[in-house]
């Protein structure tokens, strides 16, 4: 009878602890489920002073950010291009390159830019306005998860927004609307915040912003995409943070995916987030760095424009 008893008891026992795993599992396998919730860092990052609103629908998981212009709240070329009157106008940058770096901008799709040399013989590239040579206003709506998470299916970003920065502008992949991945010609059209207007003035970036592509100066701007530090870029159409190339230690991170981010802790997720973070990649050998190429990793919510 003890013996039955003792078998009894750790019989017991053993259900007790498998139960206790499920339980575990099942905790942690919700948690996956449910993702971490942005709704708070998107309420009080995104730029409301650049005309930038936020909305919750908690029941529907749903945070819809609206961008009222669009438009960018840095200095560019392509606002008053021709007048040059505008508060926020400045020159294109001219920038210093190299005979490898010709090579990579493909010097046949730039032979109408401005070529000139310095003193020490280098070559500059004088940038010049693309053929939408104005940006206009622009209504934005974006949709994306409050609890964002892994899609069972990747799909690839596509030839418009993916996302957008804190300041209401979008910003895209690096391809053009050619669908072949952006060229010499493409580049010397980008201002030095990384962005440049399509063909509906739609101002957007493509690229981190470079305030050092001047070969003269270094203008003192506060962009909206300088990305060779840690901080918060903006958000993916998935939900999903964008920073730039360093993780919270001020490293540039060794594990990222295919789809260029990871997991971990960020200042405005101490509990950690998956998150993607800008190319360290310099395209073109131009000093340009994609801010994001391929595939998403959640499911992209909507992006309109009116």
């Amino acid at each position: 009878m003890r013996k039955l008893f003792i078998t009894t008891i750790a019989l017991l026992a053993i259900i007790l602890n498998a139960c206790s795993g499920d339980s575990s599992s099942s905790s942690s396998s919700i948690e996956e489920t449910e993702g971490v919730s942005v709704t708070a860092v998107v309420q009080e990052y995104f730029k409301d002073a650049n005309g930038v609103t936020v909305s919750v629908d908690e029941e529907a998981g749903v945070i819809t950010i609206t961008s009222s212009t669009g438009l960018p709240d840095h200095k560019t070329p392509y606002y008053d291009v021709y007048e040059k009157q505008h508060e926020l106008y400045e020159d294109f940058p001219t920038y210093y390159v190299t005979d490898g770096i010709l090579e990579n901008f493909y010097i046949d799709q730039i032979a109408d830019r401005i070529f000139s040399y310095d003193e020490d013989g280098n070559y500059i590239i004088t940038y010049a306005a693309n053929d939408n040579d104005e940006i206009g206003a622009i209504k934005y709506v974006m949709e994306i998860p409050t609890n964002p998470t892994e899609a069972a299916i990747k799909e690839e970003t596509d030839l418009a927004a993916i996302g957008m920065v804190l300041n209401g502008v979008p910003f895209f992949n690096n391809y053009n609307q050619s669908s072949v991945p952006l060229g010499g010609a493409d580049v010397s059209t980008l201002d030095s915040a990384g962005g440049h207007p399509g063909a509906l003035a739609d101002y957007h970036y493509h690229v981190g912003a470079n305030p050092g592509i001047y070969a003269d100066e270094n203008p003192e701007i506060e962009y909206g995409t300088l990305i060779d530090e840690n901080q918060l870029v903006g958000f993916m159409r998935d939900g999903f943070p964008l920073y730039g190339q360093q993780d919270q230690d001020g490293e540039y991170p060794d594990d990222l995916d295919e789809y260029g981010g990871h997991f971990g802790v960020t200042e405005h997720f101490p509990d950690g987030i998956y998150h993607y973070h800008a190319s360290t990649e310099d395209y073109l050998d131009a000093g340009w760095y994609v801010l994001k190429s391929g595939k998403y990793y959640g499911t992209p919510g909507t992006f309109t424009s009116n």
